[in-house]
Protein backbone atom coordinates (compact mmCIF):
# COMPACT_ATOMS: atom_id res chain seq x y z
CA UNK A 1 0.00 0.00 0.00
CA UNK A 2 1.44 3.17 -1.20
CA UNK A 3 0.98 5.93 1.32
CA UNK A 4 1.34 9.75 0.26
CA UNK A 5 -0.77 11.12 2.84
CA UNK A 6 -2.82 10.58 5.91
CA UNK A 7 -5.17 12.46 8.67
CA UNK A 8 -6.56 11.26 11.97
CA UNK A 9 -9.94 12.81 12.61
CA UNK A 10 -12.30 11.93 15.86
CA UNK A 11 -15.89 11.90 15.98
CA UNK A 12 -17.34 12.26 19.00
CA UNK A 13 -20.75 11.82 17.38
CA UNK A 14 -22.58 10.54 14.27
CA UNK A 15 -22.81 14.56 13.23
CA UNK A 16 -18.74 14.57 12.85
CA UNK A 17 -19.23 11.64 10.43
CA UNK A 18 -21.65 13.81 8.45
CA UNK A 19 -19.65 16.67 8.77
CA UNK A 20 -16.45 14.85 7.31
CA UNK A 21 -18.91 13.19 4.42
CA UNK A 22 -20.08 16.91 3.73
CA UNK A 23 -16.78 18.16 3.54
CA UNK A 24 -15.21 15.37 1.19
CA UNK A 25 -18.52 16.06 -0.86
CA UNK A 26 -17.50 19.42 -1.67
CA UNK A 27 -14.11 18.20 -3.32
CA UNK A 28 -14.44 17.62 -6.88
CA UNK A 29 -12.02 14.65 -7.41
CA UNK A 30 -14.25 12.74 -5.29
CA UNK A 31 -16.92 12.11 -8.02
CA UNK A 32 -14.01 10.14 -9.99
CA UNK A 33 -12.71 7.97 -7.20
CA UNK A 34 -12.37 4.98 -5.16
CA UNK A 35 -12.75 4.86 -1.94
CA UNK A 36 -12.56 1.77 0.81
CA UNK A 37 -13.96 1.89 3.77
CA UNK A 38 -12.67 -0.41 6.59
CA UNK A 39 -13.82 -1.61 10.42
CA UNK A 40 -15.28 -4.02 12.09
CA UNK A 41 -18.95 -4.37 12.16
CA UNK A 42 -21.37 -1.81 13.51
CA UNK A 43 -18.44 0.82 13.28
CA UNK A 44 -20.12 2.82 10.57
CA UNK A 45 -19.16 2.37 7.73
CA UNK A 46 -22.67 1.95 5.90
CA UNK A 47 -23.47 5.19 7.92
CA UNK A 48 -20.55 7.16 6.65
CA UNK A 49 -21.55 6.21 3.10
CA UNK A 50 -24.99 7.37 4.14
CA UNK A 51 -24.05 10.85 4.43
CA UNK A 52 -21.87 11.09 1.97
CA UNK A 53 -24.40 10.04 -0.60
CA UNK A 54 -26.82 12.47 1.04
CA UNK A 55 -24.07 15.35 0.34
CA UNK A 56 -23.83 13.97 -3.00
CA UNK A 57 -27.40 14.63 -3.92
CA UNK A 58 -28.95 11.24 -2.80
CA UNK A 59 -32.44 11.64 -1.53
CA UNK A 60 -35.13 8.63 -0.97
CA UNK A 61 -34.05 5.57 0.39
CA UNK A 62 -30.00 5.08 0.63
CA UNK A 63 -30.06 1.28 0.84
CA UNK A 64 -27.28 -0.64 2.53
CA UNK A 65 -25.93 -2.81 -0.59
CA UNK A 66 -25.31 -5.92 2.27
CA UNK A 67 -27.31 -8.27 0.17
CA UNK A 68 -27.23 -6.80 -3.33
CA UNK A 69 -23.81 -6.44 -3.16
CA UNK A 70 -23.91 -3.09 -4.88
CA UNK A 71 -26.42 -0.31 -4.97
CA UNK A 72 -25.78 2.46 -7.93
CA UNK A 73 -27.05 5.98 -7.68
CA UNK A 74 -27.63 8.93 -10.63
CA UNK A 75 -26.75 12.02 -8.63
CA UNK A 76 -26.73 15.31 -10.47
CA UNK A 77 -22.71 15.03 -10.05
CA UNK A 78 -22.85 11.44 -11.97
CA UNK A 79 -23.01 8.26 -11.06
CA UNK A 80 -21.93 6.78 -7.47
CA UNK A 81 -21.28 2.97 -7.17
CA UNK A 82 -21.86 2.00 -3.68
CA UNK A 83 -20.87 -1.69 -2.86
CA UNK A 84 -20.76 -3.78 -0.02
CA UNK A 85 -18.17 -7.31 -0.40
CA UNK A 86 -19.39 -8.52 2.92
CA UNK A 87 -20.85 -11.73 1.53
CA UNK A 88 -18.39 -12.15 -1.31
CA UNK A 89 -17.09 -15.49 -1.62
CA UNK A 90 -15.66 -15.88 -5.45
CA UNK A 91 -13.79 -14.12 -7.75
CA UNK A 92 -16.49 -15.10 -10.90
CA UNK A 93 -18.73 -13.52 -8.89
CA UNK A 94 -16.86 -10.11 -9.59
CA UNK A 95 -16.25 -11.24 -13.27
CA UNK A 96 -20.41 -12.14 -13.74
CA UNK A 97 -21.35 -8.94 -12.02
CA UNK A 98 -19.39 -6.86 -14.45
CA UNK A 99 -17.60 -5.28 -11.55
CA UNK A 100 -14.66 -4.60 -13.56
CA UNK A 101 -16.24 -2.77 -16.20
CA UNK A 102 -17.89 -0.37 -13.20
CA UNK A 103 -14.60 0.18 -11.73
CA UNK A 104 -13.66 1.19 -15.25
CA UNK A 105 -15.99 3.71 -15.79
CA UNK A 106 -16.31 6.85 -14.72
CA UNK A 107 -17.80 7.86 -11.13
CA UNK A 108 -17.36 7.32 -7.63
CA UNK A 109 -17.19 3.90 -6.15
CA UNK A 110 -17.62 3.34 -2.34
CA UNK A 111 -16.60 0.11 -0.83
CA UNK A 112 -17.07 -1.77 2.27
CA UNK A 113 -15.02 -4.90 2.96
CA UNK A 114 -13.42 -4.62 0.22
CA UNK A 115 -10.30 -6.78 2.02
CA UNK A 116 -12.99 -9.41 0.93
CA UNK A 117 -12.29 -8.92 -2.69
CA UNK A 118 -8.65 -7.58 -1.96
CA UNK A 119 -7.31 -9.16 -5.51
CA UNK A 120 -9.88 -8.07 -7.73
CA UNK A 121 -9.93 -4.40 -6.51
CA UNK A 122 -7.65 -1.58 -8.44
CA UNK A 123 -5.92 0.85 -5.83
CA UNK A 124 -8.06 3.13 -4.06
CA UNK A 125 -7.37 6.85 -3.98
CA UNK A 126 -8.58 6.67 -0.33
CA UNK A 127 -8.88 4.50 2.38
CA UNK A 128 -10.76 5.50 5.61
CA UNK A 129 -10.59 3.17 8.71
CA UNK A 130 -13.41 3.78 11.25
CA UNK A 131 -12.41 2.16 14.38
CA UNK A 132 -15.44 2.34 17.33
CA UNK A 133 -14.68 3.73 20.59
CA UNK A 134 -17.39 4.04 23.73
CA UNK A 135 -20.84 5.16 22.44
CA UNK A 136 -21.03 7.14 19.19
CA UNK A 137 -17.31 7.95 19.36
CA UNK A 138 -15.36 7.04 16.19
CA UNK A 139 -11.00 7.02 15.74
CA UNK A 140 -10.90 7.40 12.29
CA UNK A 141 -7.89 7.59 9.87
CA UNK A 142 -7.58 8.57 6.31
CA UNK A 143 -4.96 7.41 3.93
CA UNK A 144 -4.10 9.10 0.12
CA UNK A 145 -3.13 6.55 -2.05
CA UNK A 146 -3.03 8.11 -5.12
CA UNK A 147 -2.54 11.79 -6.53
CA UNK A 148 -6.75 11.90 -6.72
CA UNK A 149 -6.69 10.61 -2.81
CA UNK A 150 -4.08 13.32 -1.56
CA UNK A 151 -6.20 16.05 -3.31
CA UNK A 152 -9.38 14.60 -0.92
CA UNK A 153 -8.07 14.48 2.40
CA UNK A 154 -9.35 17.28 4.88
Amino acid sequence: MTILGSRTLHWATEADGAATAQALAQRPPLRQAFVELHGPLGAGKTTFARHLLRALGASGRVKSPTYAVMEPYELPGGTVWHFDFYRFNDAQEWEDAGFRDIFASPGLKLAEWPEKARALLPPADLRVSIEPLEGEARHVHLVAQTARGLELLP
